[in-house]
């Protein structure tokens, strides 16, 4: 039993591995609206098609020492990083939810905004492709995540939505200036078909303190005011993996009270 329990944590690992290589694939091209299949991959410097042992995840960059074989263009250290983030809560969520339903569930999702996270940080946009098709799969699965019936779900996108809707559309009304994208609206919505309205509100309040934090240290470093224009859809990713995992013991604690005893 326990060699079978290790086999399946070296599968479920070197898994995340391989679909967190085709997730650099994603982060990659859908921002220059290429194709996700076709070509394979290939340097995109030379153009030079990678080797099957080039493409080994984090084996390969090691083996390469992080730089092209063909021309000797250096490869983004972000490669191998978001393997092993796929690889890490691909095992953490099958840790806790075991093979069962939610754990292919909530890791499609988990990666859904690993893709996301790094396309809003190099091209501030959050790609249509993505959100939208999650909206419905959230909806469409959501009954099969403990804690979360479809009325949770649809509550969930509603509110999550449309509070960034208000927000924005209040924010541009008072300042003449966009503060919210489209893009933000669309991923809470996302985001609240697979959590619930619970969770939006989970979301925002994680995501709002660590924005907040962050932006006002980069804003600080880099001795500006806090009107540094900086991604929103990396700390709801954030906010929203703490609900994965967390979500309805933070719930149950500010609930019942317990964080006024801190």
């Amino acid at each position: 039993m326990a060699a079978t329990n290790l086999f399946i944590l070296v599968f479920i690992t070197l898994a995340g591995l391989c679909i967190g290589s085709f997730l650099n694939v994603c982060i990659h091209r859908l921002p220059r609206e290429e194709s996700i299949v076709f070509p394979q991959s290939h340097c995109p410097k030379c153009g030079h098609p990678l080797a099957w042992y080039d493409n080994l995840p984090v084996i390969g960059f090691l083996l390469l020492r992080a730089k092209c074989r063909h021309c000797g263009m250096p490869i983004s250290p972000r490669y191998p990083l978001v393997e092993i983030i796929s690889a890490g809560f691909c095992l953490g969520i099958h840790l806790r939810y075991g093979l069962a339903p939610p754990f292919w569930i909530l890791y499609a999702f988990t990666c859904a905004l690993i893709v996301i996270t790094f396309i809003d940080i190099d091209h501030r946009i959050i790609p249509d492709e993505i959100s939208l098709p999650f909206i419905g799969i959230g909806l469409a699965t959501a009954w099969l995540l403990p804690g979360v019936r479809f009325l949770d779900s649809l509550y969930g996108m509603l509110l999550g939505g449309g509070v960034l809707y208000a927000i924005a559309w209040g924010y541009e009304a008072l300042t003449g200036r966009e503060g919210m994208g489209g893009g933000d609206i669309k991923l809470l919505a996302m985001i609240g078909a697979f959590v619930g309205w619970k969770g939006v509100i989970l979301t925002l309040f994680v995501a709002s303190v660590i924005g907040t934090i962050v932006g006002g240290a980069i804003a600080l470093r880099r001795r500006t005011d806090l009107k540094l224009a900086i991604p929103f859809g990396p700390f709801l990713a954030i906010g929203a993996l703490c609900h994965v995992f967390y979500g309805p013991f933070l719930i149950d604690w500010y609930i019942d009270g317990r964080w006024l005893w801190w």
